[in-house]
């Protein structure tokens, strides 16, 4: 085999990977119509038929629900947006906490401060990088109002179980699907299990529209909620329901410009999606006989769509550092980043308890910490073994994935070498 690039040899794949091409004709036919249309955004704050927005945002909204066989789809500027108006919408108030994983981007764990909540955060698994239902069940306590569940890497969490948890507790399950549309548990789709499933359309996603999030529930109390919270919900001076007063809310609209190229991608998310897994289908066929390389694991009766491709690099086994072994693959071209985000309950805003106003508050109603590692099965995957490459950002034919295979099999071959970078 050829030596490897790190030390002068010719690399595998010369070059940065092709950009992955999302945006198309049909996207740019719905920024003409919306824009000859004369109205980019059709909200209105005011009660009235445009509080619920424009034609483009309705129908968006009613393509999203039919195909996620949801009674309710409500879109939002962004999932971060999303996050918070569950929050709202379920009625978590100052002292409520919420459970939540340690591992995943940190709207997820900040959206129950806007309301005063106290996030709490459980375990994830090794295998899956999923919030792990017995570190749940061991965090729950009376002040527990809710869970928030993460789909992570495109991978469904244990959402029954989860379900089922949270019905037996009388909590709600929240679901963060940024990363998991067309994910699947047992023939269910991902962000249909919880009370409020929550999706992205963020730009580094599968699909997206630059910016953007929907909401989805069959709860008409909660979809009205977060139509409220969407769209300055104090202005609505009248309503025949008593759930539905003194819901303070904020500008979380979605344009019409953001709605039509949402509508034009969500058309195609099939094919958007599919390719991504034939890509991580080769990458992990091809390579899961390596030593210390550990391939995604798929759970039985469940869709991953490979957001990320994330493997395990076990050192012990692999016999070379995890930083050492990147370096050697970067120089191959194979793009990646090792861990994901650093575990949440590091940030200041919990270690110093400093989210609202100069006296500690909300942290200030809890008597929870957020010193050390909380959480060792995510601190072990982040400091030591997690290894990820996003299928979404690169444009990859089946020729390219199979020079990803050879990188990496290159360097597991000689990695043996790679002891003299240290």
């Amino acid at each position: 085999m050829n030596e490897l690039a790190i030390f002068g040899g010719t690399p595998v794949l010369e070059g940065p990977l092709p950009a992955y091409p999302s945006i198309g004709e049909a996207e740019k036919a719905a920024v003409l119509e919306v824009m000859e249309s004369g109205s980019l955004s059709g909200f209105y704050g005011s009660p009235g038929p445009e509080f619920l927005g424009g034609p483009m945002v309705r129908r968006f909204e009613a393509a999203w629900a039919e195909r996620y066989g949801v009674s309710h789809a409500v879109s939002v500027n962004s999932a971060t947006s999303g996050l918070t108006a569950a929050m709202g919408a379920i009625g978590i108030g100052p002292g409520d906490e919420v459970i939540v994983p340690p591992y995943t981007m940190s709207a997820t764990a900040v959206a129950p401060l806007a309301y005063g909540g106290i996030p709490v955060f459980a375990d994830i698994e090794e295998d899956t990088f999923c919030m792990d239902p017995s570190s749940v069940a061991a965090e729950i306590s009376e002040r527990t109002k809710a869970i928030i569940a993460v789909n992570l890497f495109g991978h469904p969490a244990r959402l029954a179980e989860l379900r089922a948890l949270a019905d037996k507790h009388g909590l709600y399950l929240i679901e963060d699907n940024a990363q998991a549309p067309l994910g699947e548990e047992h023939g269910r789709k991902c962000g249909t299990i919880g009370h409020i499933g929550v999706f992205s359309l963020n730009y580094h996603k599968h699909i997206h529209s630059g910016e953007g999030g929907v909401c989805v529930t069959d709860d008409q109390v909660l979809a009205q909620r977060i139509q409220m919270i969407r769209n300055h919900g104090e202005n609505v001076v009248s309503t025949d329901s008593a759930e539905l007063v003194n819901m303070i809310g904020f500008n979380y609209r979605m344009s019409e410009l953001h709605a039509g190229i949402a509508l034009a991608q969500l058309n195609e998310v099939d094919r958007h999606v599919e390719r991504r897994e034939k890509v991580a289908d080769i990458l992990k066929s091809e390579t899961k006989d390596l030593d210390g390389w550990i391939v995604p694991v798929v759970r039985e009766d469940c869709r991953h769509n490979f957001y990320m491709f994330t493997v395990r690099l076990i050192e012990d086994e692999l016999g070379v550092a995890r930083e050492q072994f990147s370096k050697a693959l970067a120089a191959e071209g194979f793009p990646h980043e090792l861990g994901y985000c650093a575990p949440l309950y590091r940030l200041p805003v919990f270690r110093k308890k400093i989210a609202i106003g100069g006296n500690g508050w909300p942290f200030s109603l809890s008597n929870r910490h957020y010193n050390g590692a909380l959480c060792p099965v995510a601190e072990r995957m982040h400091e030591h073994e997690v290894l990820q490459y996003q299928p979404p950002s690169w444009d990859v034919n089946e020729a390219i994935a199979y020079k990803l295979v050879e990188a990496v099999r290159k360097v597991h071959a000689s990695r043996h070498l790679l002891a003299k970078l240290a």
